[in-house]
């Protein structure tokens, strides 16, 4: 188990040819004799490259379409002798396998191909890769002696430390090599599972199959990869962590343009904010405190929309976080930069704005890029719950007017954009708007009376001739009187209470339009 060992032989056989050739080419420099196959050959040979074909090597064809090409004894006992067993040696030798000393292998992009439109079950069966996974974990399993490198991320650092070490590599980088190697293969087989699992049966060859119509996985596979450490948890006593699906969308895979590290907080505040402000094709701003909207509207432009969004509760926004579904420009960042916020998510932010933010060194500015979540995860005491993201809208014309009186066209609009941000409320939720502005949230309480009251309470503008909207129905005719009292004129709401009636005889009583959505919107 010595530190240093010396790289004489590489195998390279890549699917994703990226920075193959220029770490090919300082692995010549450094006297390592290249082996590769198929298509990777060929680049390496059309560069200028001297390279060995692995058919040489193992003294037998690539063959069946190239599906067996590696599967072969040099290739494995070339990989998996242990050097520094006299036996090994000895065997090796008798059958005249050479060592090969780094092993620079990714694989077939099964997801890719299993994903897209159209593949046919033969296509998706045809991109499992059996023989890369093969040669990596071969060479992870044997690296005491052999460097698997299965990144291009990889290839930079790992040429310097060839220059450094006169071809050598050290066993702390052979050892991280092999870590990262597992995790691939494990998240292939994870992603192939997955793939499979949902087609029932074998299908004609040619045909796209038949996808499961069973909602859910029969068994939970996940394979996130850490994107980073962060400071602590909610709480300083508490560590905590970010992973990725990988895909760069979302604010798992935002861009942070400036400001300090994000904290745990941030980054629940921020998902809570950008998917408000994405329920909206209109300019939207949604002001967060606490992961509950104090504050949220549309608006021609960024500045109207924050402006608006600010007037609801300009008290509870102080320290909150921030999201526009637009490019954000000089003038609103200006506006935006008068109040101390902890973050802000947008798809953009212009230059002006950036110069404008650059003066508060710690606002944290994150680049986001959509991303619509297809289904939620929760944690509970000995396993997980998983259901499908709320992705539930209604339009005008799905909802019931259950009322003598109909909403106007103004309440209705104000009722429609209520209803979208109560979504994104924890329930018991009641929120009061008007004109496309929240004028009140009451967000988290245990009665719905108690949310409504709460609302009011908190209203800052006036809440005369506004609309409110409740996540869930009412049970009672008491929350409805109590939004009646604060001055709503108009109600959305799921419906479907045992006491539907009495609550309809009492807007009626009080010349109030409700509509019924026949969607609830809990939100724990």
């Amino acid at each position: 188990m010595s530190g240093n060992k010396q790289v004489r032989r590489a195998l390279l056989s890549v699917t994703d040819k990226t920075g193959i050739l220029d770490f090919a080419r300082q692995l010549a420099q450094h006297k390592i004799e290249l082996v590769s196959t198929g298509g990777t050959a060929k680049a390496l040979r059309d560069a200028g490259l001297e390279v060995r074909d692995i058919s040489d090597l193992t003294g037998f064809p690539e063959m069946l379409d190239g599906r067996v090409k590696t599967l072969h004894p040099k290739v494995h006992g070339g990989i998996l002798h242990i050097r520094g067993n006299a036996a090994h040696r000895a065997a090796v030798a008798e059958h005249g396998i050479e060592p090969i000393d780094m092993v620079v292998v990714n694989l077939y992009a099964f997801e890719k191909t299993a994903t897209r439109a159209g593949a046919t079950f033969a296509e998706i069966i045809e991109n499992i890769d059996i023989g890369g996974p093969s040669m990596v974990r071969s060479a992870a399993k044997n690296f005491e002696d052999v460097a698997i490198v299965t990144s291009p991320d990889d290839y930079a650092a790992l040429a310097d430390e060839l220059a450094a070490n006169s071809g050598a590599l050290g066993r702390e980088t052979r050892w991280r090599l092999a870590q990262k190697a597992f995790a691939v293969t494990a998240a292939y087989d994870t992603a192939i599972a997955n793939a499979l699992e949902q087609i029932p049966s074998p299908e004609p060859a040619e045909a796209p199959p038949q996808l499961s119509r069973e909602q859910f996985p029969a068994a939970l596979r996940i394979n996130f990869p850490r994107a980073m450490s962060l400071r602590y948890g909610e709480n300083p006593h508490q560590q905590a962590a970010l992973y990725s699906d990988g895909s760069g969308l979302g604010i798992a895979g935002a861009e942070q343009l400036q400001g300090k590290e994000l904290s745990y907080n941030n980054l629940v505040d921020l998902d809570a904010c950008w998917e408000l402000a994405q329920e909206f094709e209109e300019t939207a701003v949604a002001i967060i405190k606490h992961t509950n909207p104090c504050g949220a509207a549309t608006g021609a432009t960024v500045l109207e929309a924050y402006s608006k969004a600010l007037s609801s509760d300009p008290v509870s926004a102080f320290g909150g976080v921030i999201g526009v579904n637009r490019e954000i420009d000089g003038a609103a960042a200006e506006e935006i930069a008068k109040l101390f916020v902890e973050a802000i998510a947008a798809p953009g932010f212009t230059e002006e704005a950036r110069t404008r933010f650059a003066a508060k060194k710690n606002l944290r500015l994150v680049v986001v890029r959509p991303s619509q979540a297809s289904r939620v995860m929760k944690q509970v005491s000995g396993g997980l719950l998983l259901q499908d993201a709320d992705r539930g809208h209604v339009t005008a014309s799905e909802l019931k007017t259950v009322t003598k009186r109909k909403p106007t066209d103004d309440e209705l609009a104000s009722l429609l954009f209520a209803w979208r941000v109560s979504k994104h409320v924890k329930s018991n939720a009641i929120v009061y708007a008007r004109d496309n502005q929240t004028v009140g949230v009451g967000a988290g309480q245990m009665s719905r009376v108690d949310a409504a009251k709460f609302g009011a309470m908190k209203a800052v503008l006036s809440l005369e001739g506004c609309v409110a909207a409740s996540d869930a129905f009412f049970p009672f005719p008491d929350g409805l009187e109590t939004v009646a009292a604060a001055g709503a004129t108009a109600v959305i709401q799921p419906g479907g209470s045992v006491r539907d009636e009495e609550v309809i005889a009492a807007a009626d009583r009080l010349g109030i339009a409700m509509v019924f959505t026949g969607m609830r919107h809990f939100r724990h």
